[in-house]
């Protein structure tokens, strides 16, 4: 019988690995769904939600980017997703009083930053990705 293993993995901690029916996420080229038996393929995950539906529910991960790979595991009819994202967390994990100080810390930032040297340049666009984590942990949440 054909089985789904998913491996979500960061650089602090695997996340979550296991058994599923289906993997939803979104890439460069739009919203994809693997299924057991899905062909060999990579790709590019954008910052967003990815869902892993597994017997004992649906489970949703904030992915601040990253890659996939889709192999056929070592054991006939296994498919093996593994996702490795430089950020990533459990969605019922997230701290959302966190997230929007961090939102609005970000904006604050924004909002004095002048760009006339290098290091604003630099300190704007870390502005702008603490940001964009930032509203992504909140959209995730609700």
């Amino acid at each position: 019988m054909a089985t789904l293993r998913v491996e979500i993995v960061s650089p602090e901690a695997a996340l979550w690995a296991g058994e599923a029916t289906a993997f939803i996420a979104r890439s460069s080229e739009g919203f994809f769904t693997i299924l057991p038996e899905h062909t060999d393929t990579v790709g590019d995950l954008v910052p967003g939600v990815v869902r892993v539906e597994a017997a004992e529910g649906e489970m949703a991960f904030a992915v601040h980017g990253g890659f996939f790979q889709c192999v056929h595991g070592p054991s006939d009819g296994e498919t093996l997703v593994t996702v490795l994202a430089g950020v990533a967390e459990l969605v019922t994990s997230i701290d959302v009083p966190r997230a929007q100080a961090a939102k609005e810390a970000a904006e604050a930032v924004l909002g004095v930053a002048t760009r006339d040297d290098q290091s604003d340049e630099t300190a704007h666009q870390m502005a702008l990705d603490a940001l964009g984590r930032a509203e992504l942990r909140l959209a995730a949440a609700k």
